[in-house]
């Protein structure tokens, strides 16, 4: 059956709970009130089996609850919904029949107070459920490499392996250089200084080069690093772009 009373997606609403635990809470930043793109709501508190990804009901005995919410709606009244915000997305704690309704009325925003909690790995906005394995990959690799926040914001790998081994790429450079008597005194030392002497060159090699450009910065390092690592290279050649070749693409995504 199809329309708004139609099966559910196959990648439902995300939970509160798996989306915190793979991308690792640090800290509530504050509560305000806000116009939130219904776009941007992707997730739920508790109600993950009730609503598809789409937030279309697919729990049939509250129907009568939906529509009594759209009724409320359509004459006027529209309470604030209360959300939780992560990253650029949020999760629904109490209002998710009204978000439903306003959705299905083709609604731009939703008023909210949204409670927003800081975490570890970034959640984009292109964030789904699918994708918290590799999120969780990411929040491990943060815990050994904690990159700056403005560096945060933009990482991106799909393989939960590509984080690993990116992990032991900035550990085996950092005790490469203390070996040469410059150690760090932590592992945020480690990561900045890692991620601007070791990383961003590479990338403007490659960039410079007209290779990756359509790449983010840490899809790109890791595309080089592959390289690198298939030939055997215990340094970077001066001629590392011509080995690239297919290889600049972006990596396959998961949907």
């Amino acid at each position: 059956m199809g329309g708004f009373w139609g099966r559910r997606a196959a990648d439902g609403l995300m939970p509160l709970d798996d989306a915190l635990g793979a991308l690792g809470g640090d800290g509530v930043l504050g509560r305000q009130f806000a116009e939130v793109p219904l776009s941007q709501i992707v997730g739920t508190s508790a109600r993950a089996g009730d609503f598809d990804a789409e937030f279309n009901l697919v729990n049939r005995h509250l129907r009568g609850r939906w529509q009594g919410v759209a009724s409320v709606l359509d004459r006027g009244a529209e309470p604030p919904v209360d959300l939780v915000r992560l990253g650029e997305l949020y999760f629904v704690v109490d209002g998710h029949h009204r978000v439903s309704v306003a959705r299905a009325r083709g609604w731009p925003v939703v008023p909210a107070q949204v409670v927003h909690i800081c975490t570890i790995a970034y959640a984009m906005g292109c964030l789904r459920l699918a994708h918290l394995p590799s999120k969780a990959a990411e929040r491990r690799f943060l815990d050994r490499v904690p990159l700056p926040n403005d560096v945060r914001a933009n990482l991106w790998l799909d393989r939960p392996a590509d984080w690993s081994r990116l992990a032991d790429a900035a550990e085996s450079w950092a005790f490469r250089r203390s070996l040469d008597g410059r150690p760090f005194t932590d592992r945020e030392e480690l990561a900045g200084v890692w991620w601007q002497e070791e990383v961003l060159p590479v990338i403007t090699r490659l960039r410079d080069a007209g290779k990756c450009v359509d790449l983010r910065d840490v899809e790109t390092y890791a595309v080089a690093l592959a390289t690198r690592d298939h030939h055997g290279w215990h340094a970077w050649p001066e001629d590392l772009p011509e080995h690239l070749g297919g290889k600049a693409k972006r990596p396959r995504r998961l949907t």
